[in-house]
């Protein structure tokens, strides 16, 4: 990266951004169970973190099973544009104490209409950057990058904002996160990489233009058990990221700044994990990938059983730390798989299908929660992943196909 300009400020840029959003893990949730009212405070949470994903989800899977291509550039700076400047209007409305919780909900669900495109496009346009023998080492990077701000530095200086009253700042610092991006995008990523050109230039085309991301899975079903294992991963999930701020306020009694230091906590494990990557780059992908499932399966129910704060904060970054190389790996694996003209679609509605993952794991989770407890509903997450890693391993094995990450 520090020998790559370009590169070194797009990933920078979207360090920055990233550091925002993992300020609002903490901000999110305690607005939500601030602005509650009548809604039962698991409902409320479980609305406030699912409204972000409905739309991109859907615009999404609209654009990967089409047959259009996106210009990942426009799609960066249109996301930055939009989310930026809601969140600092979302901000300054809570500190003048007029925000409600419907309101807050509704506008979360349309300013994140791109973000899904805007996540693959962020790592479209940075691993064009490089050759192929450089993806991991991209892929890895974006993952520590998004753990360190996403999970250690951003809850928490989140939770330290929040311990003095102000959640709403967090929101205006967040949209101001977004302003840096915009810039670091703008000067970065050109206007006419091939990624960005249309796919009717003929150029660049390897790809026909009847030939949609689902055709293109269809033809390669070891991305499509990689894709179901890490659907249901990211779904089995859902449960315990409602359940963990209700740990820390209810069950273990710490006070909401608590949520933030069990963020942090899984955030410092990730870092490390994440950093690690490239030292599993001649580990066979699937099998390593199925053993972080059954990983991150032990450390919930590890979590659901914590008697303290420091306890359950251990056993998150533990999760964390198993966690840390899974998506690096599995960008890898997918981008090895396919022609890099291929990509863009497949990218996408694995992008769509994980994020509509998150807010069905998060929908379901807000009743069950509800119902069984913070650390109930951790220990249904954590019996759902175990038992998916087995199945996934059959399904694996079906499939011989999936290629080995290894790079020199």
């Amino acid at each position: 990266m520090l020998r790559h300009p370009p590169l070194l400020t797009l990933i920078s840029g979207d360090a920055i951004s990233k550091l925002g959003d993992g300020m609002t893990f903490v901000a999110l949730p305690v607005l939500a169970l601030d602005l509650h009212g009548a809604t039962s405070p698991a409902l409320a949470v479980s609305l406030v973190t699912t409204a972000p994903f409905v739309l991109p989800v859907l615009l999404s899977f609209a654009v990967g099973l089409g047959r259009r291509r996106f210009r990942p550039r426009r799609i960066l700076l249109a996301d930055c544009v939009l989310r930026g400047a809601t969140f600092a209007t979302l901000g300054i409305v809570v500190n003048a104490g007029a925000l409600r919780l419907w309101p807050f909900a509704i506008a979360l669900l349309l300013c994140s209409v791109l973000r899904t495109l805007a996540s693959s496009s962020r790592r479209l346009a940075a691993t064009a950057m490089v050759d192929a023998t450089g993806r991991l080492a991209v892929n890895g990077l974006m993952g520590t990058t998004d753990s360190l701000a996403s999970y250690v530095i951003g809850p928490a200086l989140g939770g330290l904002i929040t311990a003095f009253g102000h959640p709403g700042l967090i929101l205006v610092v967040d949209g101001l996160t977004y302003v840096v991006l915009l810039v670091a995008v703008a000067v970065a990523v050109p206007a006419d990489t091939p990624q960005d050109k249309p796919v009717s230039d003929e150029s660049v085309a390897p790809v026909r233009p009847s030939q949609t991301g689902w055709a293109i899975l269809r033809h390669t079903p070891a991305m499509t058990s990689l894709l179901a294992v890490t659907l249901l991963f990211n779904l089995f999930y859902g449960p315990a990221e409602v359940s963990i701020p209700l740990l820390a306020t209810s069950s273990l009694h710490a006070g909401k700044a608590a949520i933030g230091v069990l963020w942090t906590g899984f955030g410092v494990g990730a870092l490390l994990g994440a950093a690690a990557t490239t030292l599993l780059r001649r580990v066979s992908g699937a099998p390593l990938l199925l053993a972080i499932v059954a990983g991150w399966a032990a450390s919930m129910a590890a979590l659901a059983a914590a008697p303290t704060l420091a306890f359950a904060t251990v056993a998150l970054a533990i999760g964390g730390l198993i966690y840390g190389p899974y998506t690096a790996v599995a960008y890898t694996i997918l981008q090895e798989g396919l022609d890099p003209d291929q990509q863009q679609p497949v990218l996408t509605i694995w992008g769509a299908a994980i994020a509509v993952a998150l807010p069905l794991g998060l929908g379901v989770g807000g009743p069950l929660v509800a119902a069984a407890g913070a650390r109930g509903g951790l220990v249904v997450s954590a019996v759902l992943t175990a038992s998916l890693a087995p199945f996934g391993a059959r399904w694996i094995r079906t499939r011989r196909t999936v290629p080995v990450v290894q790079h020199g």
